[in-house]
């Protein structure tokens, strides 16, 4: 354990010299200082810069350089989910965005960028109108409170990332907008909240991501809530992010590394339980070694690590590339969690799998790998009532059905209650299903 504790000793002769990788980002602004992006064909750059006018974009030189094969970047998963193209916006946006450039006129752009972001569904499952608790007729600023047991918290430091995911369903939180974004300043108010509802048992601190904070910071959010009287009916904090991809540095040799993993064991001590929520998209995020060493580093603090992320076209919607992802996560510790349905907000259109096509890949994915490997539930979707997974397909009463469940619900008593849609096989939503055998709503639409 010592050996991995000591950040340089897990490093090679060369990095001992130079000293440790620093976070070195490009955001739209510099791309001219990419050089393997200046490599790419004229069409192909001029498409990234297009669609980046809109969707947020942000990479590093690690995920640059470690994660994209540039010889092959246009059949590249990893250079799709960090570099937008301009498919993912649609014609008539495209047109727009186009005419606003071509007059030269900054204003007429900011503009024309703000309308195509606000028909986005910039905040989907009515996040802002829904999940949102009050104290004393006033919203709570970056708290969401949507499932009985758990409550999200968005540390206001923690609202960015080390790089940007191209399908982010919380991609309105990195355009700039105050009004669009949900973040906290300090978690008095959240431990409030909290004293006042005992039925909470888990604390979601999110973004963004968490973890490009400095660790002081990070202490200063986790210790309120662990140490803080009358919370102990909170038995996991978890943490969502993307950071052992994007940034493995940061457990390994980071200069607060060692005392991130101090707060993950403090965590530990305090009798609750440490769970990152990792957000994987491919296998081949865990391929480098620092990725690996990132992993055991963490586990080795007593933190679990689970892994979630959404079946994504052209990225990984297919089941072999599923399978072995789980297979990888479970030789290495990490236990699959989730496969979701990528959300109806963004670039949905360019990203979305059919619902039924989604649950066979998710079916013949989950049928080649071991038990251990069988946690990931799914195909999920994220909406409004709940997490409602995709069961299968199947004929009741000689009639084609798709059979539904929620994991999840708004509210508790719609939990693994199953119900049927017609048969739709260009659905890629709950709203595009229709309830089955003439019925003319779902249970929960009754509400």
């Amino acid at each position: 354990m010592d050996a991995i504790v000591t950040p340089l000793s897990i490093q090679d002769d060369s990095l001992q010299q130079a000293g440790p990788p620093k976070l070195k980002v490009f955001t739209a602004k510099q791309l001219n200082k990419i050089p393997q992006f200046l490599s790419l064909p004229t069409e192909a750059q001029l498409s990234v810069r297009a669609a980046a006018e809109v969707f947020p974009f942000r990479v590093n030189q690690y995920v640059i350089d470690e994660l994209i094969d540039w010889n092959n970047w246009q059949a590249d998963p990893m250079f799709r989910l960090l570099f937008p193209q301009k498919e993912m916006l649609s014609n008539e946006h495209l047109f727009a965005l186009e005419k606003a450039t071509e007059a030269e006129d900054k204003k007429q752009i900011e503009e024309t960028v703000k309308k195509i972001r606000a028909s986005l569904n910039p905040h989907p499952a009515g996040q802002m109108e829904l999940n949102v608790p009050r104290a004393e007729g006033e919203p709570l600023d970056g708290i969401q409170h949507k499932y009985k047991e758990t409550v999200l918290f968005f540390p206001k430091q923690g609202q960015t990332c080390h790089s940007y995911c191209s399908f982010c369903f919380r991609w309105a939180q990195f355009i700039g907008d105050k009004s669009l974004q949900f973040a906290a300043k300090e978690a008095l108010q959240l431990v409030d909240y909290l004293r006042e509802h005992k039925e909470v048992t888990d604390v979601l601190i999110t973004g963004g991501d968490p973890l490009v904070m400095k660790t002081k910071n990070l202490k200063a959010y986790v210790e309120t809530i662990i140490n803080a009287p009358g919370l102990e009916h909170i038995e996991n904090i978890r943490i969502g992010t993307k950071a052992l991809t994007f940034w493995p540095y940061r457990f390994v040799t980071d200069n607060d590394a060692d005392e991130l993993m101090e707060l993950f064991e403090s965590v530990i001590a305090s009798g609750r339980q440490l769970a990152l929520m990792a957000h994987y998209n491919h296998w081949k995020e865990l391929d480098t070694d620092i990725a690996k060493q990132a992993i055991r580093r963490v586990r080795d603090t007593g933190a679990v690590i689970r892994s979630q992320g959404p079946l994504l076209r052209g990225i990984n919607d297919d089941p072999e590339v599923w399978a072995k992802l789980w297979k990888e996560q479970t030789k290495l510790g990490i236990t699959p969690y989730y496969m979701f349905v990528e959300r109806d907000t963004g670039a949905q259109h360019y990203f979305e799998v059919p619902l039924v096509k989604a649950w066979e890949i998710y079916r013949q994915a989950i049928s080649s790998v071991s038990g251990l490997s069988r946690t990931a539930r799914g195909p999920s979707m994220s909406a409004s009532p709940g997490k409602v997974e995709i069961q299968g397909v199947t004929t009741i009463n000689n009639q084609k059905v798709l059979s539904l469940r929620f994991i999840q619900g708004r509210n508790p008593d719609w939990v693994q209650r199953p119900f049927y849609a017609e048969y739709d096989e260009s659905a890629t939503w709950l709203n595009h299903l229709k309830p089955a055998f003439g019925e003319k709503q779902f249970f929960f639409e009754a509400q």
